[in-house]
């Protein structure tokens, strides 16, 4: 269990510092050297970034990674590089038809790009930034097209198919929230104006409903907060079949990144719920009855972190990993990504991280001090331990920023090496961009700058 200790973010501030040197470091080193024609970086094998081919959902964090360490540092070289391979190298990821991660790709590069400009950090001409709302007005409708219907509800599916709901998911209704924030829609057949905050909303909802549980005897296994990274459904009659795993160890298990996917999702979402009108929701329930919704959810996963997470924040990559039990009490003490048994994955650490700190913020301004500190705490000492060896990489001929993150473990893609009985040592694209946002999430609060949401700066001209 996550060790909570209450100390303030004001002693990060000099590993923050350091954080940001050794990230432009390793974000210099990829754009000179990485071969850019074999495929987006994926994770690193010895040191140095590789592709993976699966689906190219990696490539807005790449570059994203530039722009968040402009905001981060004001240096207008990294501003430079994000924007120009955003331009050059993004638009395919706009009319992507077969995924589910417009919000990771286009967010992360068109997205950050309109939050700067409306937040008035960088010149953009008025073409300039209809550039960007252009962008994400086409990522969120062709996003909200990939739909499946169920009963009771829907879903934004997966590239596995029309039946797979992902919670992965969560994450890319960003974008549908961003298209509705700029007066967009998905026009359907005979010219039908399909509402983008109402897709989100109905996606959000069915994946609190099925990819999370809630200790309500859902099944025999029925721990609340635990998330199945993948819900099945029958589509010939909307019937849900059963949770399932591509990336954990089973679907009766927790893959741990599923879980911070849910955490920061479900604690994003509230966050953007709080900035729509009561009126403008009541056809989908109401602002309380969404609140509430996104809030169980969020509580469950994120005290699901807490009690299944070592004492340092770091987790091992699935909480029912098979040989976790060969660690003995391992919840008792930190996390070691050493051992010669199951891998950690500090990938989401850097996720749920941030997720516990926003969720925790959002309560407490709600009043509730006692649970929004818990977890606000709790995201801290994450943070605190991803920003320190062994887990921060201060090895100037290693690429990767964040040290022992797993990609997909049941498949063995993720790197061993020598002397070693599971991976460790290499990190993810997805693993050093959230590093990213997390550090600059707690470096704008410490300097008392805009706080920092997907959707700052949208609703700005």
């Amino acid at each position: 269990m996550i060790g909570i200790k209450t100390f303030s973010p004001e002693i990060l501030k000099d590993k923050l510092k350091h954080f940001w040197v050794l990230s432009g470091e390793k974000i210099i080193s990829i754009e000179d050297n990485y071969d850019s024609t074999s495929g987006a970086p994926v994770f690193t094998r010895e040191g140095k970034y590789c592709n993976r081919g699966w689906t190219e959902w990696t490539q807005g964090f790449q570059h994203g990674s530039a722009i968040l360490q402009f905001d981060a540092t004001g240096e207008e070289r990294f501003l430079e590089i994000g924007r120009k391979n955003t331009i050059d190298r993004m638009a395919p990821h706009l009319v992507h038809t077969g995924v589910h991660d417009h919000g990771f790709n286009n967010i992360s590069t068109y997205g950050n790009l309109l939050r700067l400009s409306g937040e008035g950090r960088i010149e953009s001409d008025s073409w300039q930034r209809e550039f960007y709302k252009l962008a994400l007005k086409v990522s969120s409708a062709v996003q909200a097209a990939r739909w499946t219907a169920v009963k009771n509800g829907g879903y934004i599916y997966s590239f596995n198919g029309p039946h797979s709901l992902f919670i992965d998911t969560i994450r890319s209704c960003r974008v549908l929230g961003i298209g509705h924030k700029l007066g967009h829609y998905l026009p359907g057949e005979n010219d039908a104006r399909i509402n983008l905050l109402e897709r989100m909303l109905i996606h959000i909802a069915t994946s609190a409903k099925y990819s999370i549980f809630y200790g309500e005897g859902r099944d025999a296994y029925d721990a609340s907060g635990r998330t199945a990274h993948e819900a099945i459904f029958n589509v010939n009659d909307g019937n849900f079949r059963c949770p399932n795993s591509q990336q954990g160890y089973s679907g009766f298990t927790t893959w741990t990144r599923g879980l911070a996917w849910a955490m920061l999702g479900f604690a994003e979402q509230l966050e953007f719920l709080a900035t729509l009108e009561d009126e403008e929701l009541s056809p989908f329930g109401g602002k309380s009855s969404l609140e509430a919704m996104m809030r169980k959810a969020a509580e469950a996963t994120s005290n699901f972190y807490i009690e299944n997470t070592p004492t340092d924040g770091i987790p091992y990559w699935d909480t029912g990993a098979p040989n976790l039990n060969k660690l003995g009490n391992y919840l008792d003490r930190k996390s070691d990504p050493f051992n010669s048994w199951e891998p950690v994955d500090s990938s989401a650490a850097a996720i749920a991280s941030q997720g516990l700190l926003r969720l925790g913020r959002y309560l407490k301004s709600r009043g509730m001090d006692e649970t929004g500190h818990r977890f606000w705490q709790a995201g801290l000492t994450v943070v605190d331990a991803l920003l320190s060896p062994p887990y921060l990489s201060t090895d100037s001929t290693h690429q990767g920023l964040l040290l022992h993150a797993i990609y997909h473990r049941p498949n063995g893609w993720d790197y061993v090496p020598q002397g070693s009985k599971v991976p460790n040592g290499e990190a993810c694209m997805w693993g050093d961009y959230h590093a990213r946002e997390v550090a600059l999430y707690l470096q704008r609060l410490l300097n008392n700058e805009l706080y920092y949401t997907f959707f700052s700066g949208v609703d700005n001209e």
